[in-house]
């Protein structure tokens, strides 16, 4: 039976767009650059959920003013009539006194956010929108698994960070090689697996559904979180609910992009 003392609540956030300038860069590892902004209007940023995302406008090569848009009936409107490229983000952390917003970029050689955190300096400008909302996990599980590839990894080592200290949580980290493992501030009780694809090419979801079946998980109700590429986060969605029985109620999988293909939104971006 479920414990009602556990639910999903969706808090929706008033729709806002900031222009902010960087202050801060910083290479964590030799392919994820943290890079911190500050603008004033984010002493009334709000991020609640630990998988929220925003969205990033980048301004092209040169650009030194970021042209603030107006808000029309189809959304946002620029004033040069040219929408500048976007992605979605997780905030990784933020400080409404401080007025700064922290995001964690994977460095993968091509695409307008990469190419820009790559040579992202400090006076660089960028339009920042949303978060739109929250989906906040209220209620405590008796553990956590958080599954992903390096593109979730700001939303796992967030949600580690955040949860409580006596929590029991495993982690499965996809990432490039073993120089792009970080240091996460997660509970002692949790158990923090890197999976290295030894240099090789991101997308097989087959090395992370490999090490999904070999982990043994804590006995009670717990939630699992999956989040990277699409068909990654499906297999292991699916392999949870019709192999080992797992509330699908307790289960969220996210696609934050597709082998092969850009931009890609599965409505659930980061």
């Amino acid at each position: 039976m479920t414990d009602q003392s556990r639910f999903v609540e969706r808090i929706r956030h008033e729709l806002k767009f900031r222009v902010a300038k960087v202050i801060a860069t910083e290479r964590i590892t030799p392919k994820m650059a943290r890079i911190t902004l500050q603008s004033d209007e984010f002493s009334s940023f709000v991020s609640l959920g630990y998988d929220d995302h925003c969205k990033l406008f980048f301004a092209e090569p040169g650009v030194s003013e970021f042209p603030a848009p107006v808000r029309g009936e189809n959304g946002l409107i620029f004033p040069d009539g040219k929408r500048p490229e976007s992605r979605d983000y997780t905030p990784r952390f933020y400080d409404n006194t401080a007025r700064t917003l922290t995001l964690d970029f994977v460095l993968h050689g091509d695409g307008p956010a990469s190419s820009w955190a790559q040579g992202a300096k400090p006076g660089d400008m960028i339009g920042v929108g949303g978060p739109r909302g929250s989906f906040v996990l209220r209620g405590d599980f008796d553990w956590y698994l958080l599954v992903g590839d390096e593109t979730a990894l700001p939303a796992i080592a967030r949600r580690l960070e955040e949860l409580p200290r006596d929590a029991r949580a495993i982690a499965l980290i996809e990432v490039a090689d073993t120089s792009e493992i970080q240091t996460i501030d997660a509970p002692a009780g949790a158990d923090i697996k890197w999976v290295s694809r030894e240099g090789g090419e991101p997308g097989d979801p087959s090395l992370l559904l490999a090490a999904v079946e070999m982990i043994d998980v804590p006995e009670g109700e717990g939630y699992i979180f999956v989040a990277g590429e699409s068909a990654m986060s499906k297999v292991v969605r699916k392999y949870f609910v019709e192999e080992r029985g797992h509330d699908p109620e307790w289960i969220k999988a996210a696609g934050y992009w597709q082998a092969g293909t850009q931009d890609f939104d599965d409505g659930h971006a980061h």
